[in-house]
C-alpha cells in the first residue's frame, strides 16, 4: 500500500467529517499529497480537529452544492485519486431538511464528476454511497449490486439516485483512453472512535455515558451491518489502486463493503457490547408513531470479494472493543490521533 500511494496527488471530499478524517489520516501516513474539499466540521469536538488534519493536507473549504468552487478546486489540484465522500449523511437529518439533503447528495456529487471528466490526466473517481440505496423489502437476504436501487426516507432515496447518476456519467462520458476511471462504493454502518454526529448509536451512547444518564435507543430491534470504520476505507483504498491500474470493466461498477453475515447484528447487541468495555445503561424508546427507519439489512460482499479480494479482518466483538477502547483512552487524556494512527498501524495495509 505504502509504495502505491506515497506521492499521489489524493482528492478526499468530505475530508472534515467522520469517515474523511480517518481516510485523510491514514494515506497522510503512508505517503500521499492529500487535498481535501468539504464545509467546515458541524461537531463539537471535531475528530478533523482532534487529528490537527489542517496542518496536513491542503485544506480547502467549499460547499459541494457550489459547482464553480468545485469545478475549480479539482482543476487546481489534479488529483491522481479522488475519494468522494462529502454527503449530507443523516437519515433524521434528511427529513428536517430533504432539499439540501438531495442538492448535497445528488447534485453535489454531479459536480464533482463533471469536473473530473474534464481533467487531461488519469484519474480514478471511487464515489461512495451507502448500504441504504436499495429498495429496502425487510428480508434475511443480504442485498448485492444488481438488486434494485430505492430508499423510503430522503437520505436513502438521495443515495440511490447518486448511484443512478454515477452509473450514467460512467456510461456516457469515460474517455476512450481510459484516463477517467469510476466506481461506486456501499458501506455498511461504520462505528469508530471520533464520530461526534448527532443521532448516531455510538456518539450518542458515548455521550451518556460521559454524562452519567441511561441511552435512550429508538430501535433496538433494527439489525445493521455493523464494521470498524478502517475496513470499508481500507474497502476504498483497494478499489481505488484497482481502479488506478486498470480500466478493467470488472472495476468501474459498485461494489459493497461490510462485514461478514454473523457480524450483522441488531442495535441492542451493539449496546450491550459496548457496555462491556465501558458499563452504562440504556432504555428501549421505540415509537410506532416515529420516522420510517429500515428494520432489516444486511450486504453481499461476495462481488467484492472476488474481484478486488477485500475481505474483512475485524470482527463484530473486535470493532466494538477499538471503538469504546478509543473513546474512553480519548477522555482519560490520550492523543487522539496517535491512537488513531496506532490501530491503522495494527489493521494493516488494505
Amino acid at each position: 500500500m505504502t509504495a502505491f500511494w506515497r506521492g499521489k496527488r489524493v482528492l478526499v471530499t468530505g475530508h472534515t467529517g467522520f469517515k474523511g478524517s480517518w481516510l485523510s489520516l491514514w494515506l497522510s501516513s503512508v505517503g500521499a499529497e492529500v487535498f481535501g474539499l468539504a464545509l467546515a466540521p458541524d461537531t463539537e469536538p471535531a475528530l478533523f480537529e482532534q487529528f490537527g488534519l489542517a496542518d496536513n493536507l491542503d485544506h480547502a473549504l467549499i460547499d459541494i452544492r457550489d459547482q464553480d468552487a468545485v469545478d475549480k478546486r479539482v482543476r487546481s489540484v489534479s488529483p491522481d485519486i479522488i475519494l468522494h465522500l462529502a454527503a449530507q449523511p443523516l437519515v433524521l437529518q434528511s427529513y428536517e431538511d430533504p432539499l439540501a439533503t438531495w442538492q448535497t447528495n445528488v447534485m453535489g456529487s454531479c459536480h464533482v464528476m463533471e469536473a473530473a471528466r474534464h481533467l487531461s490526466g488519469l484519474c480514478a473517481l471511487v464515489m461512495i454511497t451507502t448500504d441504504k440505496v436499495y429498495e429496502n423489502r425487510e428480508w434475511c437476504y443480504p442485498y448485492r449490486e444488481v438488486d434494485p436501487l430505492g430508499g423510503h426516507d430522503p437520505y436513502s432515496a438521495s443515495k440511490a439516485a447518486m448511484e443512478i447518476a454515477v452509473a450514467s456519467w460512467r456510461r456516457s462520458f469515460l474517455t476512450e483512453d481510459g484516463s477517467l476511471r469510476m466506481a461506486s462504493a456501499r458501506a455498511g454502518n461504520v462505528i469508530g472512535g471520533g464520530d461526534w454526529a448527532s443521532d448516531r448509536i455510538v456518539p450518542d451512547l458515548v455521550r451518556a455515558l460521559e454524562e452519567g444518564r441511561a441511552l435512550e435507543v429508538r430501535n433496538p430491534k433494527a439489525t445493521r451491518p455493523w464494521q470498524h470504520v478502517l475496513e470499508p476505507l481500507a474497502g476504498y483504498l483497494r478499489l481505488a489502486q484497482y481502479l488506478y491500474e486498470s480500466g478493467a470493466p470488472a472495476y468501474q461498477s459498485s461494489f459493497n463493503f461490510g462485514p461478514e453475515a454473523r457480524d450483522v447484528r441488531p442495535v441492542h447487541d451493539l449496546v450491550e457490547a459496548a457496555s462491556v468495555h465501558w458499563p452504562g445503561t440504556w432504555t428501549d424508546t421505540s415509537d410506532p408513531t416515529q420516522r420510517h427507519e429500515a428494520q432489516s439489512l444486511s450486504l453481499s460482499i461476495e462481488k467484492a470479494r472476488g474481484t478486488i479480494g477485500y475481505h474483512p479482518r475485524t470482527g463484530f466483538e473486535e470493532a466494538v472493543e477499538l471503538t469504546m477502547r478509543w473513546y474512553r483512552d480519548v477522555a482519560d487524556g490520550a492523543d487522539a490521533k496517535t491512537t488513531s494512527l496506532a490501530q491503522i498501524e495494527a489493521f494493516g495495509s488494505p
